[in-house]
């Protein structure tokens, strides 16, 4: 006995499926987010990778001025460097001639001795000469004069009198020259002072009252 005979339905084949039909169907049935595609970027994540950027662009800026603070500080570091360094040799050279030059100095008095005295003469005139000159170019400067007012800071007294033709106290006499390089006194003039005569002042204030008052008085406007 078969199937058919015993009243069954004839069950029908598979039919065959249509592939292009099945792929537009999950098209339709899927959401924009899907349609675009995973390589889509969306609007949240743009605006946070631009806040980044900015973050990176802020930090950069911030090195690159601390950088350029640091290098403008070495650089003024190197320039204080540089002028002090300059500032000690010039002071070490002035030091080192005044050392030289003050041991010239006997040398330089016996010269101006010999000249005074009228014994400069022949060839030990030229070698004193020359002496002078090249401590002259090396910056030695003589000083002191007969005449002058006393400067205790650049004098030194040896020798003191009172003298009727003094108003202040004065160099008289210079025993021994001073010298300096620039401003730098390596040896004080060594001289003889003579200070007014005491009470000469009061007698002239005194004979110039008397004048007045022989004369009738000073002049009135």
């Amino acid at each position: 006995m078969t199937e058919e005979s015993q009243g069954f339905p004839k069950k029908p084949a598979d039919a065959p499926v249509d592939a292009d039909a099945t792929a537009e169907n999950a098209a339709q049935g899927a959401g924009p987010a899907e349609q675009a595609g995973p390589g889509a970027p969306a609007g949240d994540g743009g605006r946070t990778a631009a806040s980044g950027a900015d973050k990176e662009l802020d930090s950069v800026r911030g090195q690159l001025a601390e950088r350029t603070a640091d290098l403008q500080r070495l650089q003024a570091e190197y320039q204080n460097y540089r002028r002090r360094v300059e500032r000690d040799r010039i002071a070490v050279r002035e030091v080192a001639i005044a050392n030289l030059l003050t041991e010239l100095l006997p040398v330089l008095d016996d010269i101006g001795r010999a000249r005074e005295h009228g014994e400069l003469v022949g060839g030990f005139k030229s070698v004193g000469e020359s002496v002078e000159t090249v401590v002259a170019k090396m910056g030695l400067q003589q000083f002191g004069k007969e005449g002058e007012p006393f400067d205790p800071l650049v004098h030194e007294a040896l020798m003191h009198s009172y003298s009727p033709d003094v108003s202040e106290t004065t160099c008289v006499q210079i025993l021994q020259p001073g010298y300096r390089i620039g401003e730098r006194t390596i040896r004080p003039a060594r001289v003889a002072v003579a200070e007014p005569q005491p009470g000469a002042q009061g007698k002239a204030e005194d004979t110039a009252d008397a004048h007045d008052e022989e004369s009738g008085g000073p002049d009135e406007g």
